[in-house]
């Protein structure tokens, strides 16, 4: 009869490897993380085929476990007599929650608490749930749908992972993702910055945009260059202050705010995990120096001011 051997997430045991090497090993068509997590052993795996399997054979199973539990909870509470809640729900309504919980998952990673991580990523894993089920009981995919594609995606573009290929270095592997995604979306030409999310937080979407033309050419010679262009963006904007054209004004901090984040990338920082964490830092400040004041901020003179901001850096850093 048909053997089962079961993956659990994480490394594949030798002894597993041991049983399945010269056997003829299948996985469930809709799992090919299944079958790619022992060809990278040098395990030759297959989709299990629609008319069945030989008696012989060794059919790969994952285990369900806790995700699928999430699931059927969801499930729960949005199908007959669940949440009023979640069932009055849509894509468009759960988008704001979406934003919310990946940034309270950010702030959990700046607190250094695993616990508090643990529950911000729940809350994240919960989105995509949400939409997946409301999705299955419109008549559509599902979140085995959602993983798959998602699975299928990550092999199709590591194949020096789960192929033969060799690459350098981490550049390498961008130039090879970018090129695979090419490749993936037909024979008609698409532009390097198509899929960059137009509804994407703005310093994100700069350094996205930035990131991907350089990696096809567009670039600096060096540092030096991008600060040269900042001293001219400067002048350019002063320039646009003087003559009072709002929208030359605005165009000219555009222009200003996008190389300064050139520079973040030569720097190898991300602008706005920079902007973020700075803005943590004058909270912090401007917090302890309402603390501190004697009497109302806007009676304070520029002087006490400055004494106020000096003693509030020495106190919260």
């Amino acid at each position: 009869m048909v053997q089962l051997v079961e993956l659990k997430p994480g490394p594949v045991p030798e002894e597993s490897l041991r049983l399945l090497r010269d056997r003829a090993v299948y996985f469930p068509a809709g799992q090919p993380a299944l079958g790619a997590a022992v060809r990278a052993h040098g395990v030759d795996a297959q989709p299990a085929p629609p008319e069945g399997l030989a008696d012989d054979a060794v059919l790969l199973v994952g285990t369900a476990g806790a995700l699928y539990d999430l699931v059927h909870v969801v499930d729960r509470l949005l199908g007959p007599g669940g949440c009023p809640w979640d069932q009055a729900q849509t894509h468009e309504s759960l988008k704001k929650y979406l934003l919310e919980e990946a940034y309270e998952v950010l702030d959990a990673i700046d607190s250094g608490d695993a616990d508090t991580l643990c529950e911000e990523l729940g809350d994240l894993i919960l989105q995509p749930m949400m939409h997946a089920q409301m999705r299955k009981m419109a008549g559509g995919f599902d979140i085995d749908d959602v993983a798959q594609a998602i699975a299928e995606k990550l092999i199709r573009r590591h194949p020096h992972v789960f192929g033969e290929l060799d690459v350098a270095d981490a550049d390498e592997v961008l130039k090879n993702w970018d090129r695979i995604k090419q490749t993936e979306k037909g024979d008609a030409p698409r532009s390097i910055l198509a899929g960059v999310p137009k509804g994407m937080a703005s310093l994100l979407r700069a350094h996205e945009v930035s990131k991907r033309v350089v990696r096809h050419g567009f670039e600096w010679p060096g540092i030096d260059a991008v600060f040269e262009k900042l001293r001219e963006e400067e002048a350019e904007l002063k320039e646009a202050l003087a003559g009072e054209d709002p929208q030359q004004i605005e165009s000219e901090v555009g222009d200003l705010l996008f190389t300064a984040v050139n520079i973040a990338r030569w720097a190898k920082v991300e602008p706005e995990e920079a902007l973020r964490k700075m803005l943590n830092r004058f909270t912090a400040r401007f917090q302890e120096m309402e603390r501190l004041a004697d009497k109302e901020l806007n009676d304070l003179s520029s002087e006490e001011w400055d004494e106020l901001w000096e003693t509030a850096k020495s106190a919260v850093g």
